[in-house]
């Protein structure tokens, strides 16, 4: 069974990333850009300005497609990721929903941080590192 998820890329006026540690699998304790599932009748970008406000307290403009990754879940679910750009318009920011911790990370900090798998990998073959 393939679920179509998405995520949000976006950056802070210093260039900083911002990342959520997961409070659930998959991935628990591991930190990621902020996203999840897009439940029926959403289109892409209605379910990233949702998932972002749950998970961060943030209000997002939704830009561009950054990219696509395929992973693995439980019971054979492939999670297809849509990662989009996105601009802070709003909120205060703060860990909700799923979400145990959010904070602005600066590039160089991402590897002293548990990342999930392949997310550098995959944010420096799209050119946002």
């Amino acid at each position: 069974m393939r679920v179509r998820c998405v995520g949000g890329i976006v950056r802070d006026g210093d260039g900083r990333l911002l990342l959520v540690r997961r409070g659930r699998p998959p991935g628990e304790g591991l930190w990621s850009i902020p996203g999840g599932r897009v439940e029926p009748g959403e289109d892409d970008a209605a379910a990233l300005v949702r998932e972002l406000r749950e998970e961060t307290g943030l209000d997002v403009l939704v830009g561009p497609l950054a990219g696509t990754v395929e992973r693995p879940g439980p019971g054979g679910v492939v999670y297809e990721i849509y990662d989009y750009t996105a601009t802070v318009c709003g909120g205060t920011l703060r860990a909700g929903d799923d979400a145990e911790d959010a904070r602005w990370v600066a590039p160089a900090e991402l590897d002293a941080l548990p990342l999930t798998p392949g997310l550098v990998d995959a944010l420096s073959g799209w050119g946002v590192l």
